[in-house]
C-alpha cells in the first residue's frame, strides 16, 4: 500500500506547525531579540526570491501565477520584516536603563 504524497506532505506540514509553536514559545526573553534578527534576515532572502518570481515573465504576460505569488510573498515578507524590527526595538528598549527623575 502506497501513501498519497499529498497526505504525506500535509502530515509533515501539520507536525511542523506543532513543533514550531513549542519551539517558539519555549524561547527565553533574552534570546528573543537575536532570534528576531535572524528571522528578519531570512525574510530578506525570501524577498529576493519573491522579486525574482514576480519578475519571471516567460511568456510575455503581465499577470501570471508566479508573478501573483511573487507579489504576495513580497508583501508578506515586507510586513514580517517591518514587524520584526518593531518587536526588536521594543525588546531592546526593555534592556535600557531608565533615567531617574528628581
Amino acid at each position: 500500500m502506497e501513501i498519497d504524497p499529498f497526505i504525506f506532505r500535509l502530515s509533515i506540514f501539520i507536525l511542523s506547525i506543532f513543533v514550531g509553536y513549542y519551539v517558539v514559545w519555549s524561547v527565553t526573553p533574552s534570546l528573543h531579540t537575536p532570534l528576531m534578527s535572524v528571522t528578519n534576515a531570512i525574510s530578506s532572502v525570501i524577498i529576493v526570491g519573491a522579486i525574482i518570481a514576480a519578475l519571471a515573465n516567460l511568456d510575455d504576460e503581465v499577470f501570471t501565477l508566479s508573478s501573483l505569488f511573487g507579489y504576495i510573498a513580497i508583501t508578506l515578507a515586507a510586513v514580517n520584516i517591518f514587524g520584526g524590527f518593531l518587536v526588536t526595538q521594543r525588546m531592546l528598549a526593555m534592556y535600557k536603563k531608565k533615567k531617574k527623575s528628581k
